[in-house]
């Protein structure tokens, strides 16, 4: 089979015999499910008319032969002999994405960390409401291989060398896990559980960091470790999560350190500070945070 009969195989026929099928149709398109990736809401489009899909996830897209050379990790040679025998054989399941199997059988190996540019990211990054400008302030764009699939994800680089990992589809770290500390020598803490909660505070109150040391905790369960540090400070503000975790972590951090303020108080009824300022109009959002003195 040659490139241009490959090109003009019907795409819906290709992902229906690999078990994927539109979630809605119309004359011109058809709207799936991510073969890529799992999902809840179809972000992958194929044109019926010019035969095209385009995967608005990570906006990547192409002719049939682009499809099955992704799906199959192969080149085009690989595709067109693919398309030339039984399609029934194909291996169209597996993710790009890493799950917690092939996370625990091949170790995240970092290969590039630099200034955050891609397309994907940047989308993502406005979906959490976090402009491009102050995600560079803390975090990179990192590629990082699992086995020998490559992937990429905002990153935040912990005190230990390590990185939190975060894309619209996946959540991960590698090792060392640690916290992640922006220190500047103050006498003032601010503490958040993840990347994205102190990203929100920066969006909201970008001297934050002149005055404060930023303290991310990556997980709760560090806040036990680190008791001892946090109280060295003269005051702590906390923006822990309003979960059941994060108030008892809360809870734990004003008895053991009573310099510190539960701050969380801001964002009652959500389950974190970036929850609230996603979901919630934008002036209530700064004006609630303009009537709190940090001072």
């Amino acid at each position: 089979m040659d490139c241009e009969k490959a090109r003009n195989i019907d795409l819906v026929s290709t992902l229906a015999k690999s078990g994927h099928f539109p979630v809605r149709k119309t004359e011109k398109e058809a709207w799936f499910l991510s073969p890529f990736r799992s999902e809840t809401q179809a972000s992958f489009k194929v044109s019926l008319k010019k035969n095209y899909w385009i995967d608005f996830g990570t906006f990547e897209g192409g002719s049939t032969i682009d499809l099955i050379m992704k799906m199959e990790n192969c080149s085009v040679k690989g595709a067109l002999e693919r398309l030339s025998g039984n399609m029934d054989h194909f291996s169209f399941h597996r993710p790009p994405n890493p799950t917690k199997k092939e996370h625990g059988a091949n170790p995240i190996e970092i290969i590039q960390a630099k200034e955050i540019e891609h397309r994907a990211l940047q989308t993502y990054l406005g979906s959490r409401n976090i402009s491009i400008k102050t995600a560079r302030k803390l975090c990179k764009e990192v590629h990082y291989t699992i086995g020998e699939r490559k992937y990429f994800a905002i990153g935040l680089q912990n005190r230990s060398g390590g990185w939190e990992l975060r894309n619209r589809y996946w959540k991960g770290s590698t090792s060392p896990k640690d916290v992640s500390m922006m220190a500047n020598r103050a006498k003032k803490l601010v503490i958040t559980e993840g990347m994205f909660d102190v990203l929100t505070l920066l969006e909201l109150m970008p001297d934050i960091g002149n005055g404060h040391d930023l303290l991310v905790l990556n997980t709760t369960a560090f806040v036990k470790r680190t008791i001892t540090e946090i109280g060295e400070y003269k005051e702590v503000m906390l923006f822990l999560d309003r979960d059941e975790t994060g108030l008892g972590m809360t809870e734990l951090l004003l008895k053991k350190c009573p310099n510190s303020r539960d701050m969380s108080f801001l964002y009652r009824g959500f389950k974190d500070i970036n929850e609230w300022k996603v979901k919630s109009a934008e002036d209530e959002v700064r004006q609630r945070i303009q009537d709190v003195s940090l001072s």
